[in-house]
């Protein structure tokens, strides 16, 4: 099986070599978000006001780490449920995100902005917190310090594992894997 790397922050044509079912390793800076963050960023825009960070090329990781041991860079940093940042996603990803990463479905808002915007939605895998940490190689942050875990925290990673489930082309891996099982 491929494994496909990429350097994160990501361009349109990273997005675009990615299809559902591919499995990557990736590298560089990631945030982290989680609802709260994602709620006073979509206040940000809707008010014109500029974002703590700049969301173009990023990869947002849905969550809410844990504190770091001594030496260690982040504590467990396992993915949250995904659906509840859909209310928020699309508007993101209008404004330059490429790519998040949780776990469980999207809607269908969602996966139309992924297509329109040119995004993909990756899945990491649940339960996983503490071996995902291991890949975490420092940790700050950058933003909301109030909201504690779902502060935004500037990631830089190596070999972050993640599997495309919704690509910039309309698929969507769970759906696929249910029509496949049914047959």
């Amino acid at each position: 099986m491929e494994i496909k790397r990429l350097s994160a922050p990501l361009s349109d044509n990273d997005v675009l070599q990615l299809k559902a079912g591919d499995n990557v390793l990736i590298s560089g800076v990631i945030y982290t978000a989680r609802d709260a963050a994602h709620k006073k960023m979509a206040e940000l825009i809707k008010a014109g006001q500029p974002l703590p960070i700049d969301l173009k090329g990023q990869i947002i990781y849905y969550v809410g780490p844990t504190p770091a041991k001594p030496g260690q860079a982040i504590g467990s940093a396992g993915p949250t449920t995904s659906g509840r940042m859909d209310a928020y996603t699309p508007l993101i990803l209008e404004h330059g995100l490429k790519a998040c990463i949780g776990k469980g479905f999207r809607n269908a808002a969602v996966k139309e902005a992924l297509q329109k915007f040119k995004g993909v939605y990756l899945a990491a895998v649940g339960g996983a917190g503490a071996l995902l940490s291991k890949r975490v190689l420092k940790s700050e942050v950058v933003a909301y310090p109030e909201l504690g875990a779902e502060a935004i925290y500037r990631l830089e990673v190596k070999d972050f594992p993640a599997t495309v489930i919704n690509d910039a082309y309309g698929n969507d891996l769970y759906e696929e894997g249910v029509k496949a099982y049914a047959r």
